[in-house]
């Protein structure tokens, strides 16, 4: 899985100056050593990321891993059924917020690609 594209946080870029040790652990932790290992490929990471963040209500992180799991080689239709099967699980209203944020990201995106 050596393959794969390194995984790069952007912690230092929204926060190094307003909280540089939340900004360090974001990079040098999360991103560099974990996101990194070998042992998951970034693309089983991504999935289990977009499960969590769903399960969790936690919209607001999930936009960002939404894109990164694409670039990961996630497919949106993949995206939509990991949403979907959270959903029964985790509840309701988690999972229809977790697919409103995919789906206006999807939009955006194809608006993107249209313009």
């Amino acid at each position: 899985m050596t393959d794969q594209p390194k995984q790069v946080g952007g912690g230092r870029a929204i926060f190094g100056e307003f909280a540089p040790k939340l900004a360090e652990l974001t990079d040098d932790v999360l991103f560099a050593d974990v996101w990194n290992r070998t042992e998951l490929a970034a693309r089983d990471r991504s999935l289990l990321t977009v499960a969590v963040l769903t399960a969790g209500g936690d919209t607001e992180q999930l936009g960002f891993h939404l894109g990164r799991a694409i670039e990961n080689g996630v497919t949106q239709d993949e995206l939509i059924e990991a949403i979907t099967h959270v959903m029964l699980y985790a509840g309701w209203p988690k999972g229809m917020a977790a697919m409103g944020v995919a789906k206006k990201l999807f939009d955006d995106q194809a608006g993107t690609e249209k313009g």
